[in-house]
Order: structure tokens, then C-alpha cells, then sequence
């Protein structure tokens, strides 16, 4: 399902990231959580239109590799370098079916990820690939629905977005249907996965020092739409970070 969906979107991905929930809080808040990528390798999975790979190259990585499971985004990607050449590759690939790649990486992203995996058994197999490419010690950045997320359509819609539960739940979590208020809307269906399903899986995969990091709102944020614009995002957050090491 997520390839299909994915395919279907293409290079109109990259509108989810001027939307008030990701501008604000999403991106500020991964990369304070990645924090110095200057002089190292950076293997970035379910890369997209690859955003945070020109990012993470921006900001002085050594190497960075993109791998999405779409090839329509992995091709909006490339149209991306040919237009501003960074040095960032891509290609198609499925972290559940990881290849062995040609060097071990310092630190490994995955954004909206995890969270497409349909079993545990799936969700181990990619985080042992995840961990397979990464070096000793290096680090793992993962950015998912929040475990706790409690669904309210209304105060989401504010932020951007829209999240409403299909009614349907499987192995690993219950699942939503997540609506980009874009012009024209677009729509993912996605689980949520348990947070025991997250750290029961890393820790079998190898992840050590498992740790769930909140996101926050930054000061350019408060300062165009005030503090209380962002109290329903405080009390009942979207999303959710967590960091775990190789």
C-alpha cells in the first residue's frame, strides 16, 4: 500500500513541509535531535522527495545516500540534485528488504518509516538492516505518529493536517488515515505503531540506548502564530521521536 500511495503523490510531497505541524515543530526538531552531521556519513531511508538528505548534505555530511521505496519520489529526488547539485544519491530500495550496501554509515534516519511496517516480524527484519548498515555505535533517528497520539480532528486542522482512525488495527498498531491539508489535499494511511512494538523490535535488532525525544515547537513558530496557537499541540502531540544506537 505505501508504495502505491507514495507513487501516486511524487513530488507534491515536498508541500507536506510548509504546513505549520512540519515547519515548525517536525523539522527544527529532527535535526536539533540529528544534531552535527559535519564530516559524517548519513544513510537517510524512506528519503521522499528527499528533504532532509539535501539538509543533512547541507549541513556538512560527508556522504549521504537517500533510499525510498518509491520510485516516483526517489525520481523527484534526483530531479531536486540535477537542479541543485549536492552530491546526495538515491535510489529505490525496501528497508524491510535492505540490501547489503557498500559501506557501513555513522548515522542512519527514518522518517515516517517504522511505522508502515505490517508485522513485527517485519518491523525486526528492518531494523536489523538498519542496524547492519550502521557502524559501531552509530545512531539511529526515527520520527513516527506518536504512540500516544489521541485523535482530534478539529485542533489538527490548525497545524495543517487531519488524523482519523479507518477503524482498522493490526499486529503493531491501530491505524489512520493522515490528510495534508494541501490544495489539493492529500491523504496517507499509516499505523501508530505501540511503543513496546518500537522497543521490543530495536533492542532484538541490536539498538541500545533507546530513547523517546518530544517534539518542539521553535522560536520562529511562537513567533508568527503566539504561544497559545500551539497549546493543542503541547497537550496531545502528533508525533514523536526517538534515538537508539548501533
Amino acid at each position: 500500500m505505501s508504495v502505491q500511495q507514495y507513487d501516486e503523490i511524487g513530488e507534491a510531497f515536498e508541500g507536506f513541509k510548509s504546513l505549520p505541524l512540519t515547519r515548525y515543530g517536525e523539522v527544527p526538531s529532527f535535526l536539533a535531535m540529528v544534531g552535527d552531521v559535519r564530516g559524517k556519513s548519513v544513510l537517510d531511508l524512506a528519503s521522499g522527495t528527499g528533504f532532509y538528505s539535501r539538509e543533512f548534505k547541507r549541513r556538512g555530511a560527508t556522504e549521504v545516500l537517500g533510499i525510498d521505496i518509491s520510485g516516483e519520489m526517489v525520481a523527484a529526488a534526483q530531479k531536486w540534485e540535477e537542479r541543485d547539485p549536492l552530491g546526495v544519491r538515491y535510489e529505490v530500495g525496501d528497508v524491510a528488504q535492505l540490501r547489503p550496501l557498500e559501506r557501513r554509515y555513522d548515522i542512519a534516519a527514518g522518517v515516517q518509516l517504522l511505522n508502515y511496517a505490517q508485522s513485527r516480524a517485519e518491523l525486526e527484519r528492518m531494523c536489523r538492516n538498519v542496524h547492519r548498515s550502521l557502524v559501531s555505535g552509530g545512531e539511529f533517528f526515527v520520527l513516527a505518529q506518536s504512540p500516544d497520539y489521541r485523535p482530534d480532528v478539529q485542533t489538527l486542522e490548525k497545524y495543517g493536517f487531519r488524523c482519523e482512525p479507518t477503524g482498522e488495527e493490526i499486529e503493531t498498531g491501530p491505524r489512520f488515515r493522515v490528510t495534508a491539508l494541501l490544495d489539493p489535499p492529500i491523504s496517507i494511511v499509516s499505523t501508530a505503531l505501540r511503543r513496546e512494538v518500537y522497543e521490543t523490535c530495536l533492542r532484538a535488532a541490536g539498538f541500545g540506548e533507546l530513547t523517546w525525544v518530544p517534539l518542539e515547537v521553535s522560536d520562529a513558530g511562537v513567533d508568527k502564530f503566539g504561544a497559545e496557537f500551539w497549546a493543542d499541540f503541547r497537550t496531545n502531540p502528533p508525533l514523536e521521536m526517538l534515538r537508539c544506537r548501533a
